[in-house]
This record gives structure tokens, C-alpha cells and sequence, in this order.
């Protein structure tokens, strides 16, 4: 009998699982929340286990066709006059020749154009209650739908409602890094930031970056330190990033007062912490079970990879599924948490809190391309990757 799956959330890890569990001949259903698909998303750096993974699954050619290619760094003073530049060629070392830079929408729309008219996606909807007996799990949606199935998986990020129904409030896994984070696609390439470069201004206690990777393909991060996070969430972003970055006149004040007032991503620094990530026969996945943060700078690719690790342990259990997400699980959790470490101890680097965390950020950056250094970077950056 075939084995049905509702899988909550249509981003990286919904997808991949959707798409690995369809490989290994299973049924699985996806539930979004939004309206429609959706596109664009920060640049990431695509490697490691999930790089591995993704060639398994078959979406590295896609993934390859969407690499940027070789992307400098350049750091600015607040003024705009040039501090110092990693060049493209060293960024590409310190990668690795099997690692890619990537939009998040482009890991998304390779999945997607997999599952597409494979997976059935219903749009528009989440769920409201979940209700777990001996055989399977039975789920109400909101628009008074019901589906019975064999296994649930929230990955339905940060806020999961899947972790809230079945394990609890919010509040009981959320631990705040004591950081505020925007990032949004622009349509346009503001003056004085180069193409294919990463540009990024900091002072201390905030810093933020213009990411090209080509036309069309310009993005925006700020990230900055706060004692109070909540206060932060409670103000209008466009309202909060202007009273931070005031003080940065290169291009800075421009750009912020053009975001829109949707599609810009708003929230605190944020990890799930969890003592477990399955009960029963329902299991978190990405975000919603781990979340590293964007300061590890590994979780899309950790989102294939315990994707793709999930559907080859229920492959390997067929008979018996909570045993399968426990091996699961162990397998997959010291990588998250070895990652999520690396994203604390990664803060002063995103948002230098004094002058000795700029000097720790710049100095091995302006050596950079010193062969020595560069493999070092290179194999701290991949560590186990």
C-alpha cells in the first residue's frame, strides 16, 4: 500500500522532501501558506552535505545552470570610500569547486520545476489541528479539509504552526541571538556597488550588505545588534532600519526609504532549540526543527541535505516510521548543531559589537588571499561540509 505524506511549507526543505519522498515512491501532499510560490530571497552559499544531496537527487544541473560564478568582496567605509576587496578568485577557493552561490529562489524554482505536476500543492492553506493514532496522523486545514496520512512534516520554517500544534508554543524552543535582521531583491543596482560583488559597510553594532550576482540579480542585508528584539519587531521595518543606519550616508539612506512595503524579510536572529524533532509520526524539518540562522550561513544547504537523509531512512524502515525519524534524527543532528554553534560564535562577525570583532573579521579578510589563509578560511568554511 502506498504511503501518503503531508508535507507543510512549499519552501527548500518542503520541496526536497517532497520531491525525495515522490523518488522513493511514496504519496506526498504540500501545504502552503502563501498564495502562490514564492520567488527571490538573499544570496546564499550553496555546499557541503547538501550540495552532496542535491546531486543524489538529481537538481545539481539545475542548481549549476543558476550559479553566479566567481563573486568578489568589497568593504566600504561608511562614506562609501573603499576599505579593502576579496577578490572573486579567492572567494571561489575559499568555496571549494563543489560549492555554488546562489539566490535562495533559485534553490526553490529548481525543486519546484521537479515536483511540479508531480506533487499536488494547495495553495493558500495551513493547518488547524493534528490528531496522531497507531496507524497514521489525521490533519484539518483551514479550509475545513481533511487529509489522513502516514506521516506529517512540518517545514514550515521559524514559525512553524506544525511545531506549535504537536510540540508546543513558540516560546519554549525560540532562542534570540540579540540581533535584528532585513533582507529583500531589489530591482535595481544602487550606485557605487559593483556587479558579481558582495559590497558591505559596517560600523559598530550594524552592518549591511548589496549582493550582485548579475542582471536582475541584486539583493539587500542589514543585520544589527538589539538588546530588545521584540521592541524592534514591534516597529515598522522601512522605520527601524532608517533609525539604525542613519549614520552610514553611502547610499544607505536611499535605498531604505525605496524598499517596498512588502517583500522585505523582517525578524530577530532566531534558532530552535529542541530536544527532539519527531514525535509519532510527525517530524520538523529545517527551520522549523534546527534553524542555524543566516549567520552559519548553512542553512539551505542543510535543509537538502536533511531532506534528502529523511527520505533514505524512511526508505531503509518502511514498516515502522517513528523509528525511522529517530535514526533520522541521529544521524542528522550533530551537523545541526555543530552548525548552529558556529552561527552564535558567527554574530560579531555580521554585526561587530567593538572594534577587536572587526579586527578578527578583517584581518584573516585582507589575507585572504594569501594561499595559506585562503585554505584555511576554505577549510573552516566547509567544516564537515
Amino acid at each position: 500500500m502506498v504511503k501518503r505524506a503531508v508535507i507543510v511549507g512549499a519552501g527548500i526543505a518542503g520541496l526536497a522532501a517532497a520531491l525525495r519522498l515522490h523518488r522513493i515512491g511514496w504519496e506526498p501532499v504540500l501545504v502552503e501558506r502563501a498564495p502562490a510560490r514564492r520567488t527571490g530571497g538573499y544570496v546564499v552559499a550553496f555546499f557541503g552535505r547538501g550540495y552532496d544531496a542535491a546531486e543524489r537527487m538529481g537538481v545539481l544541473p539545475a542548481l549549476r545552470e543558476r550559479h553566479s560564478g566567481p563573486v568578489g568582496m568589497t568593504y566600504l567605509k561608511p562614506d562609501g570610500r573603499h576599505r579593502y576587496t576579496v577578490p572573486s578568485r579567492t572567494v571561489s577557493a575559499l568555496l571549494g569547486e563543489r560549492g555554488l552561490t546562489l539566490m535562495r529562489g533559485d534553490i526553490e524554482a529548481a525543486l519546484y520545476e521537479q515536483v511540479d505536476g508531480r506533487v499536488p500543492i494547495r495553495f493558500g492553506t495551513t493547518l488547524t489541528a493534528v490528531r496522531q493514532h497507531p496507524g497514521g496522523v489525521h490533519i484539518e486545514l483551514d479550509d475545513g479539509a481533511t487529509i489522513d496520512a502516514d506521516l506529517l512534516v512540518g517545514a514550515d520554517g521559524l514559525h512553524s504552526k506544525v511545531r506549535e500544534l504537536v510540540f508546543g508554543p513558540e516560546e519554549g524552543f525560540r532562542r534570540d541571538l540579540g540581533h535584528m535582521i532585513a533582507a529583500t531583491t531589489l530591482d535595481h543596482q544602487p550606485p557605487g556597488a559593483p556587479e558579481h560583488a558582495f559590497t558591505t559597510v559596517s560600523r559598530i553594532g550594524h552592518l549591511f550588505t548589496i549582493a550582485n550576482l548579475g542582471p536582475g540579480r541584486t539583493a539587500a542585508f542589514f543585520t544589527w545588534g538589539t538588546p530588545d528584539p521584540a521592541a524592534e519587531l514591534a516597529k515598522d521595518p522601512r522605520q527601524a532600519l532608517a533609525e539604525v543606519f542613519h549614520d552610514i550616508p553611502w547610499t544607505a539612506a536611499g535605498l531604505i526609504a525605496s524598499l517596498p512595503a512588502g517583500g522585505l524579510y523582517y525578524d530577530s536572529v532566531s534558532q530552535i532549540v529542541s530536544d527532539r524533532w519527531s514525535e509519532g509520526r510527525v517530524v520538523l524539518l529545517g527551520d522549523a526543527a534546527w534553524c542555524v540562522t543566516l549567520f552559519a550561513g548553512y542553512g539551505s544547504s542543510l535543509a537538502v541535505a536533511g531532506a534528502e537523509s529523511l527520505g533514505t531512512f524512511l526508505e531503509s524502515r518502511p514498516d515502522d516510521v517513528p523509528a525511522a525519524l529517530r535514526a533520522w534524527e541521529a544521524d542528522l543532528r550533530p551537523e545541526a548543531e555543530k552548525r548552529q554553534a558556529l552561527g552564535r560564535r558567527n554574530s560579531g562577525t555580521h554585526s561587530p559589537a567593538s572594534r577587536l570583532d572587526l579586527l578578527k573579521r578583517d584581518l584573516p579578510l585582507r589575507l585572504a588571499a594569501l594561499p595559506p589563509v585562503t585554505r584555511l578560511l576554505g577549510r573552516r568554511l566547509r567544516i564537515h561540509g
